[in-house]
């Protein structure tokens, strides 16, 4: 994989559950890459948009492609962070065939 189309800063991060100050369960998310800033590139590619009304508002839905390199640590469950745009993955896309890489099938929640 040429690192050139790997031109985007994100952070992938993953929920994790601890307790707050008086001993209540919260859950937190939590960087992927503990070392650093948490920080890797990847190849981010808007795929579609739409727009639709919901319950008397607007709601809009951005699909998005984030191919990073290959990591077998994340998964459907974890979110991707690029800037202040939060993503939501939704599914994990291996390739099988020259195992380099991974593709990350998202969803905008926040941006």
């Amino acid at each position: 994989m040429k690192a050139g189309s790997l031109n985007t800063e994100v952070i992938i991060k993953k929920l994790t559950t601890g307790q707050d100050a008086i001993g209540q369960p919260v859950n937190t998310w939590e960087n992927l890459i503990a070392t650093g800033a948490g920080k890797l590139w990847a190849d981010v590619l808007h795929l579609t948009g739409s727009e639709s009304i919901k319950a008397d508002a607007v709601a809009s839905v951005v699909k998005a492609s984030i191919r990073i390199r290959r990591r077998t640590d994340v998964t459907s469950a974890m979110r991707v962070h690029v800037g202040s745009s939060v993503y939501e993955i939704k599914a994990v896309l291996p390739d099988l065939k020259h195992k380099e890489r991974s593709d990350l099938l998202c969803e905008l929640i926040n941006g």
